[in-house]
């Protein structure tokens, strides 16, 4: 190969002019393309630089020779070759194909990435170095930070800390609360007019969950009227009352929900609210006491002021408020307040409306007269105040009167059911659930009620008043004795009339098992077997049937003896009495009791008498009866849940004995259950004023599941009569019901026993569910000629019965008694229990078959039921 010289060209090439280059032989430039690879080869002439001859494809622009005179490289100097050569390089690997090198590249590449996302090993790895990683990341900013406060000289610190102080004042009171506002702005929809009524219908439901009532106000009793029906004293007197400040505020108010928020987090109560805000609350979010519901009614107060005139928010509120009374909206208040339209109204009037409407339960003048001045007196004193009253129009304003309020319907059913809902709602309100909540929360109630055992008792109340006089009324109440739940309850038929379970009555001998409950509780007792002498007393008289010559405590229970229970009491003490029916559950103040309180001369409810013999068939552990288990909100909020932890009053040994003495009283009067079910009872009979007449008739009993009380009366107290006219007593009408209620509500229940008897005291003559009087063997029962007499069995007149002859009774004056004979007066055979004391029944008087005979006691006879 020919020698190179030392510009890279070969020797004996011309050089091509002013180029340093050599000329090219035809007289033309070689074509790039035809040099294989792009590099020169030896003898083959170069296109100069910068330059083309005409007719090139690859600059066709570019042609002619370089002028004389131009500057041309010099390709000889070496680096210029290197250059060339490394020109030429760059451009054979360009004109060649990429695809063939990259394409594998690129392959590769993806391929090693979706084995890196592929790699779960390697993943999993990852994550669990994240909060390794995290954790020094931090460590190493709070070194840095550290580092940097170290620097600071102390007045730097403080501003610094200053300054971070500021910040987070700045984003916790303005940036955060401007960006929940506009949040809760776009967000929070404004409710359509039929989720403000549904947020004022109260759902009732049974034990099991199934619907009871759905309480919705009737349309009289929210009547809408115009803002211009409306007297402007009378709006003047609302906004005094709750909103002075209504045309000027932005439909909320910032002190009272920044009072609100301190209160809430304190523990406190709110604070204030507008008019608009009251709206939106009552009718749209409710009343949960929580910065939430601020939160939601203010955005609510300002999107609704912003889309409604002052006037058209003003309308909505009156006409949507509750007023009390079951009045919703300014002219069914003022209806239900003064009797008239409201347009007619006054502006002392309209004061007392504006003054309830904070706390209308309350503050309704029928209730709470002195605090309904009181409110008065504010609103009248505000509107002077804000001009909207003159000075002599205030000194001349009176308290105006009301109409006595009346009982309505408003939604609420009209049969035995709208009694329940009354109890119900009295019921919230001592558990702190206002008649307002109930009226416009739209509350879901829960009750204790038992839908079948409800219509069981409604059933056995109706069959046992069929064909009888209509003046006859009743109640029967049944109470679980192991939580204290009511699971029937029946005041009587008209849902808006009055409810007799609650009603106050003389209990008549069923307050005996009381008087034997004092006794047990004494630190020396004397127990079911102590005897007494049970011939009637010339101030006391037993019930006929009911006489004996000596009866041991649970005898003289089950023939319902007067005279011993009476003695009992004297004994034990009449506010030891009154202590242990208080202990069980009576409610009622029992107040300047005597002697008398053994025969029932203390009024009670169906509903307390109930509960306290659920107490002693729960072993003395005392549950407080309650309709309710659970309230809630439309919004699902938990206003209450019943928690009711037992209470133990007596021991269980002491409840087993005074059960033991109730065991023998359903088998004498015919109220035993099915299958021999252990049952026990008490019947009572209050004698009326009208001679050989009674006023009031109960059956209590219980079984280890069910306590139930009946009540048969009237409204007038008059005398209680069958429809052939026989007097109704405690045994036979009341009874008739009882039995036939438990029958059909223990049916469905296991059969329980009361558990052994560990007697107190001395043991009864006879255990179990027997008539204890006829089952008395005379060899046991000594005679009462021969009892001393300071014994138990002696007269509490120091007077001996047994020189008493059959068919005579004893009469006393101040210094003697002496023997009459009876006047031979036959009472009915269905004549019960004497709960009468010595003020109503003066005379002792005996029935055929309860005198003695020269002293000897019957062994065992069919007595005569009482």
């Amino acid at each position: 190969m020919p020698e190179q010289a030392g510009n890279g060209q070969h020797p004996g090439m011309p050089e091509q002019a002013g180029t340093g280059r050599p000329a090219p032989s035809d007289g033309r430039t070689p074509d790039m393309s035809e040099r294989p690879g792009n590099s020169r080869q030896p003898g083959t002439p170069e296109r100069p630089r910068n330059s083309s001859q005409p007719g090139s494809d690859e600059h066709p622009g570019n042609s002619g020779p370089a002028k004389p005179g131009q500057p041309t490289d010099d390709l000889d100097s070496p680096a210029n070759a290197t250059a060339a050569r490394l020109i030429a390089e760059g451009r054979a690997r360009m004109s060649s194909d990429p695809s063939e090198d990259s394409q594998p590249r690129q392959s590769r590449r993806r391929a090693q990435a979706l084995s890196a996302k592929l790699d779960m090993a390697n993943l999993g790895a990852s994550l669990a170095a994240l909060p390794e990683l995290t954790k020094e990341r931090f460590a190493r900013s709070l070194h840095r930070r550290r580092r940097r406060l170290a620097s600071y000289t102390p007045k730097q610190l403080r501003w610094h800390r200053i300054r971070l102080a500021g910040l987070g004042a700045l984003g916790f009171f303005v940036v955060l609360p401007v960006m929940a506002f506009f949040i809760g702005y776009l967000c929070i929809a404004i409710p359509t007019p039929d989720d403000a009524v549904n947020k004022q219908v109260a759902t009732i439901s049974f034990a099991d969950g199934s619907q009871m009532a759905r309480v919705v106000p009737q349309e009289g009793n929210r009547i809408k009227v115009g803002i211009d029906q409306i007297p402007k004293q009378v709006q003047y007197a609302v906004l005094s009352a709750e909103d002075r400040s209504f045309f000027s505020n932005p439909g909320f108010d910032p002190m009272g929900i920044a009072r609100a928020a301190i209160g809430q987090l304190t523990g406190g109560g709110g604070g204030g609210s507008t008019i608009t805000q009251q709206y939106v609350k009552n009718t749209l979010v409710g009343d949960q006491h929580s910065l939430w519901r601020k939160y939601r009614e203010m955005i609510l107060a300002v999107k609704i002021s912003q889309e409604n005139s002052k006037a058209d928010i003003l309308a909505n509120y009156l006409n949507a408020i509750y007023f009390g009374r079951g009045a919703y909206g300014i002219q069914a208040a003022s209806q239900a307040y003064f009797g008239k339209n409201v347009t007619d109204l006054s502006v002392s009037e309209g004061a007392l409306l504006a003054g309830v409407i904070q706390s209308p339960s309350r503050w309704d003048p029928a209730v709470d007269a002195p605090h309904a001045v009181e409110r008065w007196t504010f609103v009248m004193d505000g509107m002077a105040r804000m001009g909207w009253l003159t000075a002599d129009q205030r000194a001349a304003a009176r308290f105006p009167v009301t109409i006595p309020p009346r009982r309505i319907a408003g939604g609420i059913p009209t049969d035995d059911r709208g009694l329940i809902l009354s109890a119900i709602k009295d019921e919230l309100e001592s558990r702190g659930i206002s008649e307002q909540e109930f009226s416009q929360e739209g509350l879901k109630i829960t009750t204790t009620i038992d839908p079948v055992a409800q219509k069981q008792a409604v059933d056995a109340v109706h069959k046992g008043l069929d064909g009888q006089p209509p003046n006859l009324r009743s109640a029967l109440v049944s109470i679980d004795p192991d939580n204290g739940n009511i699971v029937a309850y029946y005041g009587g038929d008209n849902g808006v009339g009055l409810d007799y379970a609650r009603v106050l009555k003389q209990p008549g001998s069923t307050f005996k098992p009381f008087v034997l409950l004092a006794d047990m509780l004494q630190p020396n007792p004397m127990g079911l077997g102590t005897q007494f002498k049970g011939e009637p007393l010339p101030y006391l008289r037993n019930a006929d049937g009911a006489s004996c010559q000596v009866c041991d405590l649970k005898q003289a229970m089950t023939i319902s003896n007067n005279v011993i229970y009476h003695e009992l009491a004297m004994r034990v003490g009449p506010q030891q009495v009154a202590d242990a029916a208080k202990l069980a559950g009576i409610k009622t103040p029992l107040r300047k009791v005597d002697a008398g309180i053994a025969l029932g001369d203390k009024e009670v409810t169906p509903v307390e008498l109930a509960s306290a013999y659920a107490t002693i068939a729960a072993g003395g552990v005392y549950h407080p009866p309650h309709l309710v288990t659970k309230v809630t909100t439309s919004d699902d909020r938990v206003l209450y849940e019943a928690v009711n932890p037992p209470e133990q009053r007596f021991s269980a040994q002491v409840a087993r004995n005074v059960t033991e003495a109730m065991l023998g009283v359903p088998t004498y009067d015919k109220l035993t259950l099915s299958g021999s079910r252990a049952v026990a009872a008490k019947t009572g009979t209050v004698q009326s004023y009208v001679e050989n007449q009674n006023n009031d008739a109960w059956t209590a009993g219980f079984t280890p599941r069910l306590a139930s009380v009946v009540w048969i009366g009237t409204d007038q107290n008059t005398p209680i009569k069958t429809a052939k006219g026989v007097p109704i007593s405690g045994a036979t009408m009341p009874g008739s019901i009882w039995k036939s209620y438990m029958f059909d509500a223990t049916k469905s229940q296991s059969a329980q026993a009361f558990g052994p008897l560990k007697p107190i005291g001395s043991p009864p003559a006879v255990t179990g569910p027997y008539d204890g009087f006829a089952a008395v063997n005379p060899a046991t029962v000594p005679d009462p000629a021969t009892l001393p007499p300071d014994d138990s069995l002696s007269d509490p007149e120091g007077q001996s019965s047994t020189s008493q002859r059959p068919g005579t009774h004893q009469e006393c004056d101040l210094l003697n008694c002496r023997t009459v004979q009876d006047e031979g007066q036959s009472s009915s055979p269905d004549s019960g229990d004497s709960g009468n004391d010595s003020d109503n029944q003066p005379e002792a008087q005996t029935g055929p078959d309860s005198s003695p005979t020269d002293g000897a006691l019957p062994a065992a006879r069919q007595p005569v039921r009482g």
